[in-house]
């Protein structure tokens, strides 16, 4: 009975929490997401207040918040859509996975780690956070941006080939050769094969079957099925997050619409949980030895993560502004640089690498959403300034700029990206 009584008032404090917090963010228009990390923060080990009894719920709920928050992502796109960005975007998945990828090899070799450790922090720097993105645009206002489909299709890219790193990370961690290894991996493919397929193809059965006039009856046959899938992907070594995103894609028409409406409230509770948890299990007293080389690795995949985006975007035809907020919005790492830093943890393979991951991501979990607001502002201000048109140039061709720019104002702002 006592547990239970600390159980609530603690968990109650949380909720109570965030529930402040967000309203200052809201206040202030600024995304929550540092501020939850601070709560977490506070709460955690060598914080002012640590947790016992909730801890393990608030794991759960954090689990849920990802799959949520992918799931409501799906929801925004058909099937479709989903298949021809793939198709267009895989170049910028290569770009992406050898910008990124890299400096985390790079970093490890450097310091002596070896090329095990290497592989794991490149993978740690490589992906970017699906959770913490999905939020920043929910925030934002951009899921119905140009630019958000090329972030999307980057994003379901990096998870997919979580598909085919985790089981290598996993064989190469535990010293398996390689027959073990490669069984892990065709199964790991052939799942997320699987789902893909099945939502594709089988996309408009499932919405029947989904479907249902009663509230009720439609949150839990849509939650049920999406936790199911989740749950079955992460035990096949898939992610959970590619499982809920393929979900959300399977649903379509009035389905996916009153989906959204009934999960909103229920994405934001456990979303927030997410970002707590996180805090929840970073010691402040891990960070300084590694900081300066957490910052540096920090400062250097913040830049190629703006320069994948960026690039990415301009070769779909998305206007420079555009292309700057796509850049800046991937630069937050999250859960699977975590995920795989703990893999690395829990192998042994060094014990400076789990505070390094976990200061590497602290600083660009926080700096992702400032990034992801102030990327396309600041790059705007500097190349006006660079290509400012001198005192003498003609009318017309002020005219013409102006002109310009307010279609791709307009183009980035307006256009729609998904259903």
């Amino acid at each position: 009975m006592h547990s239970s009584a600390i159980f609530l008032i603690e968990f109650g404090a949380i909720i109570l929490a965030l529930g402040l917090l967000g309203r200052v963010a809201g206040r202030l228009r600024f995304s929550p997401i540092p501020l939850y990390l601070l709560a977490g923060l506070a709460f955690g080990k060598g914080g002012l207040l640590p947790l016992g009894a909730s801890e393990e719920f608030v794991a759960i709920g954090a689990e849920i918040g990802v799959i949520l928050l992918l799931l409501m992502l799906g929801l925004e796109y058909t099937a479709s859509d989903l298949v021809s960005n793939l198709k267009t975007q895989y170049p910028a998945g290569l770009v992406d996975a050898v910008l990124n990828a890299t400096p985390g090899a790079v970093l490890a070799l450097l310091m002596g780690w070896g090329p095990v450790a290497a592989v794991v922090l490149a993978g740690v720097t490589w992906v970017s956070s699906s959770g913490v993105i999905a939020k920043v645009l929910n925030d934002l206002g951009r899921v119905g941006n140009r630019e958000t489909p090329v972030i999307l299709s980057i994003l379901v890219l990096e998870d997919l080939s979580m598909a085919v790193y985790l089981p290598i990370i996993t064989a190469l961690l535990a010293g398996a050769g390689l027959a073990a290894g490669s069984i892990t991996l065709a199964i790991a493919l052939s799942v997320a094969g699987l789902v893909l397929l099945l939502a594709v193809r089988f996309g408009r059965h499932i919405s029947r079957f989904v479907s249902s006039d009663d509230p009720e009856k439609l949150l839990l046959v849509v939650l049920g099925l999406t936790l199911l899938v989740a749950g079955v992907a992460q035990q096949l070594q898939v992610s959970a997050a590619v499982g809920a995103f393929l979900v959300g894609i399977a649903l379509s028409g009035e389905v996916a619409e009153s989906t959204h409406h009934l999960l909103t409230p229920l994405r934001d509770l456990f979303a927030a949980m997410f970002f707590v948890f996180f805090g929840l299990h970073t010691n402040a007293a891990d960070i300084p030895p590694v900081l300066l080389p957490a910052l540096a690795l920090a400062v250097v995949t913040a830049l190629t993560k703006i320069a994948t985006g960026y690039w990415a975007a301009r070769r779909a035809g998305v206007s420079p502004k555009g292309s700057w907020r796509a850049g800046g919005t991937l630069v937050a790492r999250g859960e699977f640089s975590i995920v795989i830093a703990g893999l690395a943890v829990t192998a042994g393979v060094n014990p400076a690498l789990g505070p390094l991951a976990t200061a590497y991501v602290l600083i660009l979990v926080v700096l992702g959403p400032l990034t992801a607001r102030y990327t396309e502002p600041i790059a705007q201000r500097f190349t006006s300034r660079r290509e400012a048109v001198p005192v003498s140039a003609t009318a017309s061709q002020d005219s013409t700029a102006a002109t310009a720019s307010a279609s791709d104002t307009a183009a980035d702002d307006q256009a729609p990206a998904g259903r």
